[in-house]
């Protein structure tokens, strides 16, 4: 028997319009395309015979289950999410779907888009707001210095632009 692994901590039930989209696509792709083309493969698999010493029917059984697990996932996340399409009455304060526009001590300016917890890409720059620089940054006005404490340790910023629509 394994050890003891308390369940995860939730993540914030918010999402994103656009968020919401990619999690329905993913969902659908999953269970329209993907799943039937491993059943298929699946079947054929073991139609060969014997099915202990059968490589690709041990594999594909294995890829239905991590397919059948993502779905039951996506499918319990996208009934307990709330999308968030509302721009805020405050345009200059950063909540939840702000782009934001900050300027560290060097003058070297960073973009982030705070955004749900199942839609965050540090590539594109969207940080979950979980995050520990998103919960700081959070209520904050355009032109406010925030300090953030990460691993690395603290860093200043200054607030230059706070908006609700792409750079």
């Amino acid at each position: 028997m394994g050890r003891y692994r308390p369940p995860a901590k939730k993540g914030s039930p918010y999402i994103t319009v656009e968020g919401m989209a990619a999690l329905e696509q993913e969902l659908d792709c999953l269970w329209n395309k993907r799943r039937p083309l491993v059943v298929k493969a699946l079947s054929t698999a073991a139609a060969e015979g014997d099915r202990s010493e059968n490589a690709e029917y041990i594999y594909r059984k294995k890829e239905l289950g991590e397919i059948d697990r993502r779905v039951r996932f996506l499918s319990k996340r996208v009934d307990e999410v709330k999308v968030v399409s509302d721009t805020p009455k405050k345009t200059n304060q950063i909540f939840f779907g702000a782009w934001v526009e900050l300027e560290d001590d060097d003058g070297e300016l960073i973009q982030y888009r705070i955004v749900g917890p199942d839609e965050f890409d540090s590539e594109k720059g969207f940080i979950s707001m979980d995050s520990p620089v998103a919960k700081a940054l959070m209520k904050k006005l355009e032109g406010d210095d925030v300090t953030i404490k990460t691993p690395g340790g603290v860093i200043n910023y200054y607030i230059n632009r706070v908006q609700y629509q792409s750079f």
